[in-house]
């Protein structure tokens, strides 16, 4: 079965196992998020990834593989508390696996939250900051390999527009956030100062090892993206802390109330 076919058997399934016949948005946490997501209330459904087609089991801490389903102010939300990533050995197509599951599952627009080292010296860590645009630096794509089959759009999709402007307006005005461009690499160990230094060259302000294929993919299907990157600590040589992911978790866990408010003052505006 191809990777589309694939998400819209799972998609059939997710809806048939929530209840809910269809999703206004999709928001993906990344490390640090899930605690601050309670904000938006309870679910009316959780859904473990593993029951569903085609999801790959997390490995990581702080991802839990579960599609928590909730109404927030009348949007139906598709919150993905379960992300994979490149360095756990998986595909680029199980990668975005759970983002295109939500988005044929209906959700049109999609959050991508991460955490994110800190290039720019001016981030504070805990502080947010909404993704302007990407470097993908993972050598490779979602959208490589078989030509996506008759129904679906061109592989060859515009990103002039990936994080939408329309949506990034509408949250700017309303929280003030600063904006950035994100750099993903594939992982798992972080990066070397020198590499922190040809990155900010290069015109990146943030680093991390997630997103950029999700927000391809999501983009690829006709959907508006919003990234938010929690950043949790300066990036290697920016300050003279060593770096490791408890310390990402910490982060999160001191944000999460703010994080929560955040998360909830965005989703009446998409």
């Amino acid at each position: 079965m191809d990777a589309f076919s694939l998400a819209q058997s799972a998609a059939a399934e997710l809806r048939a196992r929530s209840g809910f016949d269809s999703y206004d948005v999709a928001i993906v946490l990344g490390s640090g998020w899930r605690e601050g997501a309670s904000a938006l209330g309870s679910p009316l459904s959780t859904v473990p990834t593993t029951s569903l087609p085609g999801f790959s089991a997390p490995t990581v801490p702080g991802h839990e593989g579960q599609i928590l389903s909730l109404d927030v102010g009348g949007r139906r939300v598709a919150l993905v508390a379960g992300r994979v990533h490149l360095y756990e050995g998986n595909s680029a197509n199980a990668v975005v696996h759970p983002v295109r599951t939500a988005v044929l599952a209906g959700a049109r627009r999609v959050v991508l939250t991460n955490a994110a080292g800190g290039i720019d010296p001016s981030y504070v860590a805990g502080s947010v900051v909404m993704i302007r645009d990407h470097l993908n630096l993972t050598a490779t794509s979602p959208l490589e390999g078989d030509v996506p089959p008759t129904g679906q759009a061109s592989r060859f999709v515009d990103l002039s527009d990936l994080y939408s402007a329309r949506l990034r307006e509408s949250v700017r005005a309303a929280t003030g956030l600063d904006e950035g461009v994100y750099a993903g690499l594939r992982g798992p160990h972080y990066e070397t100062p020198a590499e922190i230094r040809m990155l900010r060259a290069m015109g990146a302000s943030l680093v991390g090892m997630s997103t950029v294929l999700e927000a391809i993919a999501a983009r690829h299907l006709g959907a508006e993206v919003l990234g938010l990157s929690l950043v949790s600590n300066p990036a290697a040589g920016v300050s003279h802390e060593a770096l490791n992911h408890l310390e990402v978790l910490e982060a999160g866990q001191r944000a999460a109330a703010s994080l929560g408010e955040l998360l909830a003052s965005i989703v009446p505006l998409l």
